[in-house]
């Protein structure tokens, strides 16, 4: 198993303006292709609706696409984001699990703003303002922090979710999520195959998942570990080396792309084609 994140190869992990990315489906195939990534993966949160445009751009440029999905949920207290790939996106089973997530991320994101709108210049409609595709955008944290940037109280997105966005600020309110059990039987009922991304970012939990928490996934069927993200330190990397070598897991890794939204730069961290062969032999649906 290699030690060192691949030179070249695929980015799976990746966000348009369907849920919190800057750019569109289309600009993140093409900027793939530009700067000479084998692949890219589509994996808004808890969504599919940027799918289509991606395949269709990927179809007319001739750049190969994996469609996936990012999707929050918890494992005892810890937040985990799972990354799920090439599942049957008709699943009943997937619909109502994203349902239920994206109409929590709703319902959270507006009571935080409420509670902003107290202290700070912001409103409801000042966040709508900042979403690029309507109700088929997930909408979250990351549009608070740029109507919180459109009002002049940041310089940018990262100020603020240093800020007021934090999750130690007085205004947080965790993500209602379904557990990461729960998500990886659902994407497993509908053919796909799904990695803990970031796996071991300690910026994102006081504790990042143990050891026995990560096995017990393995067990359940979770399929791999997003090691190589910049999120990750050293030492947690080699920790999840490890753990994928005695579990049989898959190591994955990509940037977390959000265009504009985030520093992290795309295919700053990639995933082997041998990888990637091996997810596409798993899925339920073809990479484009």
């Amino acid at each position: 198993m290699p030690t060192e994140p691949p030179k070249t190869g695929w980015d799976l992990h990746c966000h348009t303006v369907f849920s919190d990315g800057t750019e569109t489906p289309t600009a993140l195939v093409r900027l793939s292709r530009e700067i000479g990534l084998h692949g890219v993966a589509i994996t808004d949160h808890d969504t599919t609706a940027g799918w289509q445009e991606a395949e269709q751009a990927a179809v007319t440029i001739g750049q190969p696409l994996m469609r996936g999905t990012e999707i929050t949920a918890h494992v005892h207290g810890v937040s985990v984001h799972m990354l799920a790939y090439l599942y049957n996106p008709h699943s009943q089973h997937i619909r109502e699990l994203f349902e239920t997530t994206r109409q929590g991320r709703l319902e959270r994101t507006k009571r935080m703003v409420a509670l902003m709108s107290k202290d700070l210049p912001i409103s409801w409609d000042d966040v709508l303002a900042q979403v690029k595709q309507g109700s088929r955008t997930t909408i979250g944290r990351p549009h608070i922090a740029d109507a919180l940037v459109a009002a002049g109280v940041y310089r940018d997105r990262n100020e603020a979710f240093q800020g007021a966005v934090a999750s130690s600020s007085p205004y947080y309110l965790p993500t209602p999520s379904p557990t990461a059990q729960q998500v990886v039987e659902a994407i497993r009922d509908a053919g796909g195959v799904t990695v803990i991304a970031h796996a071991a970012d300690p910026s994102r939990n006081k504790h990042v998942l143990s050891d026995e928490q990560i096995r017990e996934l393995a067990d359940q069927g979770l399929d791999g570990l997003e090691v190589w993200h910049r999120g990750n330190p050293e030492d947690q990397r080699r920790r999840l080396l490890e753990l994928a070598r005695q579990c049989h897991l898959l190591v994955t890794g990509g940037s977390d792309w959000h265009g504009a939204g985030k520093p992290n730069a795309l295919g700053e961290y990639l995933t082997d084609d041998e990888t990637v062969a091996r997810i596409a032999e798993r899925g339920a649906i073809a990479i484009v």
